[in-house]
């Protein structure tokens, strides 16, 4: 006798069910979940597409499959992949180390790394900077010929020592203080440089230093908003004759000398310090008629450069009188006449004669050896 179907029951919550069988309740699922793929077959397989770090994406490949095996795992695929491709990678790392070939890669990141800060131009080539601005961070700049309009004018470059980065302010010192004194190897004759032209520099960011970045570039640039240089200012011995060479070598040595003056701008504040100054000018002025009297002199040129070296003994004759002054005062009054003795006019003969500029430049407070003006 067959027996009847069992009842059904009643579950607590009022709908029916069947004895032996719970019904489904919060945290269970009608369905199986898949097994979790494992987190290091993962990341072999990123290292060995990448190259990167080959023989820990190797280690972590093995590893994987050595968890999938025993967890149950998915990923094997991925374990096995990422295992043969950074072995690849690894052993392509050999042989660049074998070969020197990672020296070549190394030098190519530190070039990308350049280019986020300063960037590598050489002596005489000329350029165009983003938006025409010479100031602030330049991430590129655009070579052109020097022949048209350019933004900047390259006329040095130098590496600073190696070490931690010493910062921004000490780069920037250093790097306008050398700029500034290297400008006379390329411009010989600063009174061909126009009144509105001055010394930019482009140096190493923070980030390019940690990637080895060292080198400071010296740029002559417009210091009128949206002006452009035309032409090179170029004057140095491959521009330059050999007598306006020799002529603007001996102006050097004086202008050597005035820039030596010392940070305290008024005598009575540091006499010591100018007379030693005076007594520097002095022996400067001295050298400088003495140069300009050894060289043979074209024709046309020799009696106005005997003219100006004769003034340039009177000049040395007074600067040495304010060397040994006694006070603030008797240093002014042979100051003065040692100075008006260098006043720039004095020069524009000789110039004329040996086809140099003849255009006083604007500013007579930065000295030059020839003018008391900077050269």
């Amino acid at each position: 006798m067959s027996q009847p179907p069992p009842p059904y029951t009643q579950r607590p919550d009022g709908a029916p069910g069947f004895p032996g069988y719970q019904p489904w309740t919060q945290g269970y699922s009608p369905y199986n979940h898949p097994a979790p793929v494992n987190g290091l077959a993962i990341a072999s397989l990123v290292l060995g597409v990448l190259c990167f770090l080959p023989g820990v994406g190797l280690v972590l490949g093995l590893v994987a499959l050595r968890q999938i095996r025993r967890r149950g795992e998915r990923g094997t695929g991925l374990a096995v992949g990422g295992a043969v491709l950074s072995a690849v990678g690894l052993a392509l790392w050999a042989l660049l180390l074998a070969t020197g070939g990672a020296a070549e890669v190394w030098h190519g990141f530190k070039e990308g790394a350049r280019d986020g800060a300063t960037i590598s131009l050489a002596e005489g080539e000329c350029f165009d900077a983003p938006d025409g601005e010479l100031s602030g961070e330049t991430y590129d700049v655009d070579t052109v010929p020097c022949a048209g309009a350019h933004d900047g004018e390259v006329f040095a470059s130098f590496r600073l020592p190696a070490g931690a980065y010493p910062g921004d302010d000490a780069v920037a010192e250093t790097a306008e203080d050398r700029c500034w004194s290297l400008q006379n190897g390329y411009a010989m004759d600063g009174w061909a440089i126009p009144d509105d032209v001055d010394v930019y520099y482009l140096s190493p960011t923070e980030e390019s230093w940690a990637a080895g970045d060292r080198e400071v570039t010296c740029a002559f640039g417009s210091t009128d908003e949206g002006e452009d240089l035309t032409g090179s200012l170029r004057n140095d011995e491959t521009v330059l004759d050999a007598d306006q060479v020799a002529y603007l070598k001996a102006a050097h040595v004086l202008d050597a000398a005035l820039d030596t003056a010392p940070e305290e701008e008024y005598v009575e504040d540091d006499l010591p310090g100018h007379k030693a100054w005076a007594g520097r000018v002095s022996a400067a002025l001295g050298e400088q008629a003495r140069m300009l009297r050894a060289h043979d002199w074209p024709a046309g040129a020799r009696r106005p450069v005997a003219a100006l070296a004769a003034d340039l003994d009177k000049a040395r004759a007074e600067w040495a009188k304010a060397a040994k002054a006694e006070d603030a005062d008797v240093f002014y009054a042979h100051y003065d006449n040692g100075f008006d003795l260098i006043e720039p006019s004095r020069a524009v003969a000789a110039r004329t004669a040996l086809r140099l500029a003849t255009t006083v430049p604007a500013d007579p407070g930065e000295g030059s050896g020839d003018t008391g003006m900077r050269v």
